[in-house]
């Protein structure tokens, strides 16, 4: 019986295991929002091993720790680009937004009656001086800090946020990689750009039926890691863009790129960008005598390129992390008392923010004055999820990213008009 035994079990074994090997791990659900069509190799052969699926867990000490008190102010920590950046004015409604949301929480009596505090810190640009910035938050005492909206400051300022062990709930950053870096201290609840592109991918191809696409795109890490997955995905629906442009921050000629996108005669044109130079382009494309449909990211969403492309603005289609004219009480109300305020409309990085530091003080009523428990609280992917904030529900996958559909945006009359992204066409069969 045991020799019938053994050949019995290599049988199943050779049987069952290069099943096993090929189809990989299971998941009911692609990371990212991933549309089945554009999972990398799937169509061949499943992975062995998905990532980002489950949360990255935190084992270490820290939960024992009584809170104190004698505190005179509850500090929460803030970065974002308010000198010495050409992303000072996006800076300045991160800084309002949050800024709104600590006066109101203390209007309500702070925490147990001890004031809630905002610690500003300025994100200037230079390598490495994002994390000098959370070291000194950390020698504040913050109990959680937001921000901030450079790519690469952003990725700098997670390190030192590991080591200091601090939770920072970032409402302005949509580069795709940055939970990717598995730092069980980071939370994103601005939707990234991994869900822009999807949803340009679906309207330009899809949709409008385009296949000959040209990419005109900032020479930075926002245009390079921002149009990453427009490239993997239009390539593998079989229409790789045809050509791909770059430009630098404040220039404001484009003649020599534009030319070389003419000669070629695309179907359509990408424009990945900050609204300023954005709109100077869509301007030198229309002066240039080229009638193609644009599409751009959701920069553009900004006063100030609907001023400065002025007609040329209409027939633009783009991307929202929120809808700006949401009908919901609760945004109505921040956006009417942020005008009040600031004499401006809040753009995304307002609301995000404003989002942000009510997450995080909500947090803290719950659990505390105890970093770790904070931390414990807004990534068990329970008690926030389905959390709402004035721009919409958090709806949390396992690398803790905010996977809420996101809008279109198309200009008319002038204006920007926002609906739905539509649900991903699927191929004919």
């Amino acid at each position: 019986m045991k020799p019938l035994f053994r050949i019995s079990s290599i049988l199943f074994l050779f049987l069952v295991l290069p099943f096993v090997w090929v189809n990989g791990q299971e998941t009911p659900k692609n990371y990212g929002n991933i549309p089945d069509e554009l999972v990398g190799y799937d169509k061949y052969q499943k992975a062995y091993k998905y990532h980002f699926l489950t949360p990255m867990q935190f084992y270490g000490a820290g939960r024992e720790i009584p809170a104190p008190t004698d505190l005179e102010e509850v500090r929460i920590g803030f970065l974002g680009p308010l000198e010495g950046s050409i992303l000072i004015d996006l800076g300045m409604q991160m800084l309002q937004g949050a800024t709104m949301a600590i006066e109101e929480a203390n209007e309500k009596g702070g925490y147990r009656g001890v004031p809630y505090k905002l610690m500003v810190h300025n994100d200037f640009g230079l390598w490495g001086a994002a994390a000098n910035e959370v070291v000194k938050m950390d020698d504040e005492g913050v109990w959680a800090w937001i921000g901030t909206l450079d790519d690469i400051n952003s990725h700098v300022a997670i390190r030192a946020t590991l080591k200091a062990e601090i939770l920072v709930v970032n409402p302005s950053d949509p580069d795709p990689t940055y939970t990717e870096t598995n730092i069980p201290w980071v939370v994103r609840i601005i939707p990234d750009d991994r869900q822009s592109c999807y949803a340009l991918i679906n309207r330009i191809y899809k949709i409008d039926h385009h296949s000959r696409v040209a990419v005109i795109r900032a020479n930075n890490r926002y245009g390079r890691v921002g149009t990453a997955h427009f490239h993997k995905s239009a390539t593998r629906i079989g229409h790789p863009v045809i050509i791909e442009e770059r430009f630098n921050d404040l220039e404001t000629d484009f003649t020599a790129q534009l030319e070389r996108i003419k000669k070629i005669s695309p179907d359509a044109i990408l424009i990945w960008g900050n609204a300023k130079e954005s709109g100077i382009i869509l301007k030198q494309i229309r002066e240039l005598g080229m009638q193609q449909p644009i599409y751009a990211s959701d920069r553009i969403v900004n006063p100030d390129f609907l001023e400065i492309a002025g007609e040329y603005a209409d027939g633009v289609v783009t991307t929202c992390q929120y809808n700006p004219d949401s009908n919901s009480p609760k945004y109505k109300t921040f956006k009417a008392n942020y005008v009040k305020r600031y004499g401006q409309e809040p753009d995304v990085f307002a609301a995000h923010c404003y989002d942000a530091i009510n997450l995080i003080i909500e947090a803290i009523n719950k659990v505390g004055l105890n970093r770790v428990l904070i931390r414990d609280v807004v990534t068990d992917l329970k008690t926030f999820q389905g959390w709402e904030g004035v721009t919409g529900v958090m709806i949390f996958d396992g690398a803790w990213n905010n996977l809420r559909p996101i809008y279109m945006g198309e200009i008319k009359n002038g204006k920007f008009e926002f609906y739905p992204a539509p649900p991903w066409v699927t191929p004919e069969k």
